[in-house]
């Protein structure tokens, strides 16, 4: 899918089909009799579109996104359960089918409108509005740290407490008493007053006819019982005993293997290919030309990947092979110099006055900052499972967008999206990249050309070479600093501007800020990865702030703490990094203490950073991270979370960079595109913050600090600064200028 903003969803989804809203009602009618054939078996009740009872008292909990690690299915699980006073051990997780019904209108309503609150008597018409728009748009997407805030905050919340209402209702009405007397606890109705208790699903059925209140009251913090705990997570089990089916795992009978192979460079397409050249090898059951790509199947994967190497394929030439990434970075230069020269840049940000600031200072302080492409590199490497049969065309892989991908799949193969069926699997390794369909549509156009089932993989080469990745990008810095070291103007100037808007924007209490870009488009595909634009902001940001405080002549944590102090939360999340890792301690020979804070998609992340650089070396022994989300749903799940993102930013500040050369990415595998290992990996200590606040996401902002606290942790051990990433292309053997300090 394409960029999702919230004015795209206000605009083009609203009015999506020709739908003009003007006082009129959008109701999503009956739902539950219109979702009951698609997730309910015999004997089982669906109260609503996210929960249904069986005749054994078990709770499902329907959950419309998908499981990569992240938890996601325990904790959306944990807050229905709660608000609807269900026995824990008695509850169960389903992924909600790829149907439009299941278009997830609570993440658009969240990501649009936030916590906005409504009247009870418009619930339904809000809902209403922003399920017409999702299933116009194909929506059920898993990503931007929106599950818990918005699907599990205004769905699975709202869809517990009000199974509990009509459960309660329909109880007093089969006891003849008042429902104010009733209470559920443990997926029992209790009247104390008789001593009479029994089963949700005894009144199951009847409350399903009951008309469920669009606005039922939620519980306090206070109240909870299971939201704010840690019990094992659903998913722990099969993974841990190998049952768990990820896309890969898929076998079908009589199924063959599809290895695929598209130009190096993106943007050609195939001249010629030569089938003969490959037709004695064995297993070879077709060759199929995709026009961007040419396929093998055979028998089995390997037998299809050593034939697709020796198929004889020519590509197109487009004019993209002349490109290299020296280039690239002096087009960013050049677009960033004529925005400036020509006064034609895109202003995102302004407040104050920055060119009377910096007229009345005598101290600046400038900075550059280059950061490469970055791709995805999954575990699970792309694959997904295609059978076309009776007109159909189904799909088995693991997808962070199963309704989109149905949508993209159908369009593709000129089909009726109903007659597309996606089987989601779990996810081995998301971070973005499964939000692209173009491996699925791959797959279902190579096996309509078959009678048989097909499972298409992607070879590690083709994923790292083939990928969406996180732009490239340069950002240039200027501050003015007053006679006690206070900035008085903050001005930033990058190229191409992404998603989430707020990305560049900093905390900071400075009263003069201009923010801009400049466009520059390039051949490389863009792709969402992990926190998006908040990635390579912070490092920018966070970076130069920390070269502020020096040339200020002040304390890193403290400079930041005297910019921050009309920031409760920031300031609060600050102090405690500082606290528990003992900012202040000293620290042997070669070593180094950086602190980093940033906020992504509704949390606030501060990290502390302890580096030991030697020969050359660098080793980062320790991070210190604090967090306050505004309530931590699953702390455990919350913490696990924090900690893979560091691992992830981490990794890409030491060793990640795809670079290109003659049009394409250099980079193959994971000898020139490394991951952190086990041994390199720093002791994590993670501290939490509920500081009462809207309730933010955990998958993505542990990532975008650690970058700006590495580098800063390296300056603060040998005076050297990072300015461009990734770190293992720096020789800390020799000295580095620092920022250009005009005083």
């Amino acid at each position: 899918m394409g960029k999702w903003t919230r004015r795209a969803f206000i605009t083009t989804g609203l009015l999506a089909g020709g739908t003009l809203v003007i006082g009129v009602a959008i109701r999503p009618g009956n739902r539950p009799e219109k979702v009951a054939r698609l997730v309910a078996n015999d004997g089982e009740t669906v109260l609503n579109i996210w929960l249904k009872i069986d005749a054994n008292n078990v709770v499902t909990a329907i959950v419309p996104h998908a499981e990569m690690g992240q938890g996601v299915h325990t904790t959306l699980a944990m807050m229905l359960a709660d608000e609807m006073d269900a026995d824990w051990s008695q509850v169960r997780m389903m992924e909600a089918p790829a149907h439009k019904e299941y278009a997830n209108y609570a993440l658009a309503r969240g990501y649009t409108l936030g916590d906005a609150d409504f009247p009870a008597f418009l619930i339904d018409t809000v809902d209403g509005i922003f399920l017409t728009a999702t299933k116009q748009m194909n929506l059920q997407i898993t990503g931007g740290s929106t599950s818990v805030a918005t699907t599990g905050m205004i769905g699975m919340r709202v869809a517990g407490a009000a199974a509990k209402a009509i459960l309660l209702e329909s109880a007093a009405a089969t006891w003849q008493v008042p429902a104010r007397q009733l209470r559920a606890r443990n997926s029992h109705i209790f009247h104390d007053a008789s001593d009479r208790s029994a089963p949700f699903s005894e009144f199951a059925p009847a409350a399903a006819n009951i008309d469920a209140p669009a606005k039922p009251r939620l519980k306090s913090t206070s109240e909870f019982t299971i939201m704010g705990t840690s019990p094992q997570k659903l998913d722990i089990p099969a993974k841990v005993d190998g049952s768990a089916k990820f896309g890969i795992d898929a076998v079908l009978p009589g199924m063959k293997y599809a290895a695929v192979k598209a130009s190096p460079v993106f943007g050609e397409t195939i001249k010629s290919i030569d089938p003969a050249s490959i037709e004695d090898l064995p297993g070879v059951r077709k060759v199929v030309n995709l026009g961007d790509a040419a396929v093998v199947i055979a028998d089995g994967y390997w037998q299809a990947q050593q034939a697709l190497n020796r198929l004889e394929i020519e590509f197109t030439a487009t004019g993209n092979e002349k490109v290299e990434q020296s280039a690239i970075f002096q087009q960013f230069a050049k677009a960033m110099d004529d925005a400036t020269e020509k006064k034609n840049h895109t202003r995102d940000f302004e407040t104050g006055n920055t060119e009377t600031a910096m007229a009345e200072s005598s101290h600046f302080v400038e900075a550059e900052y280059k950061v490469p492409y970055l791709a995805h590199a999954t575990m699970e490497p792309m694959n997904c499972t295609a059978w076309v049969h009776d007109d159909q065309c189904e799909l088995w892989l693991g997808t962070q967008n199963p309704l989109g991908f149905a949508g993209e799949v159908a369009e593709a193969m000129q089909m009726d999206q109903e007659n597309v069926i996606v089987h989601n699997q779990y996810l081995g390794g998301g971070f973005g990249r499964r939000a692209f369909a173009d491996f699925a549509i791959q797959a279902g156009r190579i096996a309509a050309q078959v009678p048989y089932p097909v499972k298409l993989i992607w070879s590690r080469e083709e994923d790292m070479r083939h990928d969406h990745y996180r732009q490239a990008n340069i950002s240039r810095f200027k501050a003015s600093l007053d006679s006690s070291g206070k900035p008085t103007a903050w001005v930033n100037q990058f190229v191409d501007k992404h998603d989430p808007v707020e990305a560049p924007y900093i905390p900071y209490g400075i009263d003069n800020q201009l923010i801009h870009f400049a466009d520059s488009e390039t051949h490389v595909p863009w792709g969402f990865w992990r926190s998006v634009d908040h990635s390579l902001h912070a490092f920018f940001t966070e970076s130069f702030a920390d070269e502020l405080a020096h040339a200020a002549g002040k304390d890193a944590y403290e400079f930041r703490r005297e910019l921050l102090a009309d920031n409760t939360q920031f300031r609060d999340v600050l102090d405690l990094a500082a606290e528990k890792s003992d900012w202040y301690a000293p620290l042997p020979e070669n070593w180094g203490r950086g602190i980093a804070i940033h906020k992504s998609f509704g949390t606030v992340v501060a990290q502390v950073v302890e580096v030991e650089v030697t020969e050359g070396a660098v080793r980062a022994h320790r991070v210190t991270c604090t967090v306050d989300c505004g309530f931590a749903m699953h702390p455990d799940g919350l913490k696990s979370q924090m900690e893979s993102g560091i691992i992830y930013g981490l990794t890409a500040a030491l060793y990640s960079d795809i670079s290109i050369r003659r049009g394409a990415v250099v980079q193959s595998n994971f000898h020139d595109y490394p991951m952190l290992r086990m041994d390199e990996s720093p002791q994590i200590e993670t501290y939490i913050i509920n500081g009462g606040g809207r309730v933010g996401g955990a998958g993505e902002p542990g990532t975008p600090a650690i970058a700006p606290a590495l580098a800063n942790a390296i300056f603060n051990a040998t005076g050297q600064r990072i300015r461009e990433l990734p770190i293992k292309h720096h020789d800390f053997n020799r000295g580095d200028p620092g920022a250009k300090d005009v005083a």
